[in-house]
């Protein structure tokens, strides 16, 4: 299935259902007075964050939800029905938004979450509810209230425990295959990753959900490359691990530029806790791979080194992963 992270909907829920103007007309009785009946409510339009959906495409295709009308009262005291409320399914992590894609409606972000975004109108009186010892043959009823409308932005942010960051090329869709089953589409060329991928790993029992994230440029805090759409996904995930290629020429310019698009976006993604890892070091000699680990732990601290072709390092990166992960539960991060 192809994955989308933006949509944008047009909803309407349903109008109110007019009140009955009716007065009884039955042998007999010569004073029947009154009996319109109120008018049906109309529906209600529901977004809800549900299991087994990770992507928005569906409703590229369906971008118009409207909720049933009510239906009119009628004599005999009788009530419209309400209209149908319909319920727009979206992945949870789903951020509701504004027209101008800027002011946050809702954010559904766990399974479950639901918001109403656009009420169904009230359903007209009808005109028994106006009679009175004083006005005894009433001969007013109201219309049903009309319902909302609105046009509505919403934005996917993965959940995910682990986000894969670092320059196109790093190696992180290989990484993720060696330790999933989540096969990103790849080629040799830059970008080669498009739309996250999401991976479970299990690892001594605790499974983890790792993000193949697209890479950072420089500048994608403001836009370049993927920019806010890939940014926005980090904001989900837990932990960071941040690959850097062991075959660049300066590891620590390259751990650094990704960390300086991770602090100047904001929303706390360079305050996340972080793995640094240098990846294919089964292209690189022992000399080499230790100058580079070297040069990159200078700058980042503590650094495995690991290769997702070869797998060399790859238990103990994912020991460490669930190690802190259960720190950053224990913290509440």
């Amino acid at each position: 299935m192809q994955f989308l992270d933006q949509a944008k909907i047009h909803v309407r829920s349903g109008k109110g259902g007019a009140g009955c103007l009716s007065f009884r007309r039955e042998k007999f009785i010569p004073l029947g007075g009154p009996d319109g009946g109120d008018g049906g409510r109309g529906g209600d339009v529901w977004v809800e964050a549900v299991d087994g959906l990770n992507t928005l495409i569906d409703l590229r295709y369906r971008q118009h939800h409207r909720a049933g009308n009510g239906t009119a009262g009628a004599g005999r005291n009788r009530s419209g029905a309400a209209g149908r409320d319909i319920v727009v399914r979206v992945p949870a992590g789903t951020e509701l938004l504004e027209e101008d894609g800027q002011t946050l409606i809702c954010d559904l972000a766990r399974r479950g979450d639901r918001f109403r975004l656009a009420r169904g109108g009230r359903g007209g009186r009808g005109n028994a509810r106006f009679k009175s010892a004083v006005r005894q043959a009433p001969r007013r009823s109201d219309p049903g209230e009309p319902g909302e409308e609105r046009l509505v932005q919403l934005r996917l942010k993965l959940i995910a425990d682990i986000g894969l960051v670092g320059f196109p090329n790093a190696g992180k869709s290989t990484l993720l295959a060696a330790v999933s089953r989540a096969r990103s589409r790849a080629g040799d060329y830059p970008f080669t990753t498009l739309a996250p991928v999401l991976g479970t790993v299990v690892f001594d029992g605790e499974p983890m959900v790792i993000a193949d994230l697209p890479g950072l440029i420089a500048g994608a805090h403001e836009g370049a490359g993927l920019g806010h759409r890939f940014l926005g996904h980090v904001e989900r995930c837990r932990l960071l691990l941040h690959l850097v290629d062991g075959t660049a020429p300066d590891v620590a310019e390259a751990w650094r530029a990704v960390r300086e698009e991770l602090k100047a976006y904001g929303g706390g993604l360079a305050e996340k806790r972080e793995i640094v890892a240098l990846n294919k070091i089964d292209a690189l000699s022992p000399a080499l791979r230790a100058e580079r680990r070297t040069a990159l732990e200078a700058v980042s601290g503590a650094a495995a080194a690991v290769s997702g072709v070869s797998g060399e390092g790859l238990g103990t990166l994912l020991r460490r992963m669930g190690t802190e992960l259960g720190a950053a539960d224990a913290q509440g991060s």
